[in-house]
């Protein structure tokens, strides 16, 4: 009957859109298309308003099946089309609009059309934006990586030395690391060498514990579910921590020049 076949219609366009999906189920969803997909990068890639998942009461995202198309979308754009972040965004963005995508790209699945965005959680993007650089560039020689970070080689060797950098087995650093390296670049410009920087390691050691006790439980689960949930958890957790720790230091630091 055609008003049955309307009324199912509807629903599965309705059901398209309907956000259902943890992040673990949209990581399992894509990663035979995308092995190198990570739950990071897919945080990254919402942080750029590239998707929009909606938020459970307490916080957890829920993706739709027009979220994992859009997904699809930038992924197969960056690794078939080399495509950067800010042409793909334009592309959703007239694809939104009903225009025709500026240049070359993928086609969109006609149901992935984008809701009112929900936005990252303010504590995350900080987080997110610095695994996700894990995710997309590949490991830096150590003369790679002390020419990024803007320090000398002896520097960066020092900073090995006092345990404020770990190379991998190959020697190389991870990109995620560069902001500890440009720190301590900064630093040493006011005189402070890596060897006056051990505190800071101590104290993130400290921190990292602390938050170890309330996710460790979680992350040992086999269920993909709760290991994202806690992989989030854990993401809102050091911005929270990073937060604190910066508002301590500005507090001592004012008292510093009080009469």
């Amino acid at each position: 009957m055609p008003g049955a076949r309307a009324s199912a219609s509807g629903d599965d366009a309705a059901g398209v859109h309907t956000p259902r999906l943890t992040i673990g189920a949209v990581l399992a969803a894509l990663r035979d298309d995308f092995p190198d997909v990570t739950i990071s990068k897919i945080r990254y890639l919402e942080s750029e308003d590239l998707v929009h998942p909606q938020r459970t009461p307490s916080g957890y995202r829920k993706f739709s099946r027009a979220d994992v198309d859009r997904l699809r979308y930038v992924l197969t754009a960056q690794r078939d089309h080399y495509l950067p972040l800010r042409v793909i965004k334009e592309h959703l963005d007239a694809l939104d609009r009903g225009l025709p995508v500026p240049g070359t790209g993928p086609a969109l699945p006609p149901a992935a059309e984008e809701r009112p965005p929900a936005g990252p959680h303010p504590a995350e993007r900080e987080a997110a934006e610095r695994a996700a650089a894990v995710d997309v560039v590949p490991p830096l020689t150590p003369e790679e990586f002390a020419r990024a970070a803007g320090m000398a080689p002896e520097q960066l060797a020092d900073c090995v030395q006092f345990g404020l950098l770990v190379p991998d087995a190959d020697g190389r650093h991870p990109a995620g690391d560069l902001p500890i390296a440009q720190a301590a670049a900064g630093l040493a410009r006011h005189g402070f060498e890596p060897r006056h920087l051990r505190a800071f390691r101590t104290s993130a050691e400290r921190e990292a514990g602390l938050v170890e006790q309330l996710v460790a439980p979680v992350l040992r689960s086999r269920s993909e579910d709760a290991r994202a949930r806690a992989t989030e958890k854990l993401a809102e957790l050091s911005a929270l921590s990073a937060q604190l720790h910066r508002a301590l230091l500005e507090a001592r630091l004012r008292d510093l020049l009080r009469p």
